[in-house]
């Protein structure tokens, strides 16, 4: 069978054996984008109107996602940029996390043709700047909360946000644009720490220790006025729902649109597993590795998973690989982590657990050096790495059964009739 397998911005076809399976995000009926946005913003759900809440705030920060995520970002301000336009104090903050800031064709990318209007009051969060940052207490769990001092100057913050499953977090959006979004780095890995903890898994919310946290440090905000705008995006990022108001609870109506679309029925798991990340979550490895966690619920015992990311920036976060660097085998990974922790080594330790029932490989744009670091067997041709793994299962007696994931940064294998 031949099939186009997404890799950067391009597409490249391959062989694969039968039986199959493709999991794509679910096709849901096409909508009148326009009337969506529409109808979020005259409908919040808890909150005031947008332009009644912007005309009795004297200063307004609005937060957008970094290039990082396919939020539809400009999309949205096509609506409300007569309102930020005539507003006297409006700045925008770039929710990188512990992302680097991003590139001008990035800007471009995340604002569209607002990027120019707008370009003197865009700024990029940077979670290492303690001097941008102001402590305002604890969670329950005891992360510290340091954020970007400008959510607290302008008092009123806009945030704009997709939801999707998240493999730790439990889904993207709401909460995430504060946490890890705005927030110091040692804020972020405080929270991100909780994130080794088996509970903390995409779809999952109640009793998610990543999520709880999060939510518990949003109380921090209780003197913060915050409209949200959550959006849901298809598998090929057009806009199939938006809601507004409320931070929680345009998240929570979000989550049942997102379910829709990417908790995807699975037949049978395979042996043989290809996640791609696709275009713009291949931006590094670092990033790339949340295809890997979800490709790992499609995957047999003793499988092989094979990453495809072109991975255009590299590695990314440091620490990622020089937990990878400190053991020799995935089991000595979770073996380090018993003791140390940094930010960064959640995403090692997940990538660990698989590895230590399943061989896990990777066709990517990096050496190979850094691809073997990373505990990966690295491959610059998707077509050579299906035919050896198709070799290596025939080698164990077993029928190869291929699961193909195209978008496997944001589709959740759900086995019919089971978990």
């Amino acid at each position: 069978m031949t099939i186009d397998v997404p890799y950067g911005t391009e597409t490249i076809k391959v062989q694969i054996p039968s039986p199959y399976e493709i999991l794509n995000p679910n096709k849901v009926d096409d909508k009148d984008e326009n009337k969506i946005i529409k109808n979020a913003l005259q409908h919040p759900i808890g909150k005031e109107t947008f332009e009644e809440f912007a005309k009795r705030s004297k200063r307004l920060l609005v937060i957008v996602n970094d290039a990082t995520r396919p939020t539809p970002s400009s999309k949205i301000l096509e609506y409300l940029y007569p309102i930020l336009s005539s507003h006297p104090a409006v700045q925008f903050l770039v929710a990188t996390g512990v992302h680097r800031a991003p590139t001008k064709e990035e800007y471009q990318y995340i604002f569209g043709r607002f990027y120019e209007p707008f370009k003197n009051r865009i700024y990029a969060h940077d979670a290492r700047n303690d001097a941008d940052m102001i402590f305002l207490g604890k969670s329950k769990n005891g992360t510290e909360m340091f954020l970007n001092k400008m959510v607290i100057e302008n008092g009123n913050v806009l945030v704009i946000g997709s939801v999707e499953p998240h493999y730790f977090a439990g889904y993207t959006g709401g909460r995430k644009s504060f946490l890890p979004g705005v927030a110091s780095f040692k804020t972020i890995e405080m929270n991100h720490k909780l994130a080794l903890s088996e509970k903390a898994c995409s779809l999952a919310l109640k009793g998610n220790p990543v999520h709880e946290d999060m939510v518990d440090a949003m109380n921090v905000l209780k003197d913060i006025n915050v409209f949200s705008i959550q959006t849901v995006l298809t598998g090929s990022h057009k806009i199939y729902a938006v809601t507004s108001g409320d931070l929680l609870k345009s998240f929570e109506a979000a989550i049942q649109f997102s379910n829709k679309v990417f908790c995807v029925p699975l037949q049978k798991k395979g042996n043989i597993v290809l996640t791609i990340a696709p275009y713009p979550m291949d931006i590094d490895l670092y990033q790339s590795q949340k295809a890997l966690d979800n490709g790992k619920l499609a995957l047999e015992h003793d499988g092989i998973i094979i990453l495809i990311s072109q991975c255009r920036m590299g590695i990314g976060e440091d620490a990622f690989l020089d937990l990878f660097c400190k053991a020799n085998t995935p089991q000595g990974v979770l073996d380090i982590l018993a003791n140390e922790y940094k930010l960064g080594y959640h995403k090692a330790a997940k990538m660990a657990a698989i590895g230590t029932h399943a061989q896990l490989w990777a066709v990517t744009d990096l050496p190979d050096d850094i691809v073997k670091k990373a505990m990966l067997k690295p491959y610059k041709s998707i077509q050579k790495a299906i035919d050896n793994a198709v070799k290596i299962i025939q080698g164990k007696g077993r029928q190869p059964r291929v699961i193909v994931m195209p978008s496997g940064s944001l589709t959740i294998p759900v086995i019919k009739g089971g978990t």
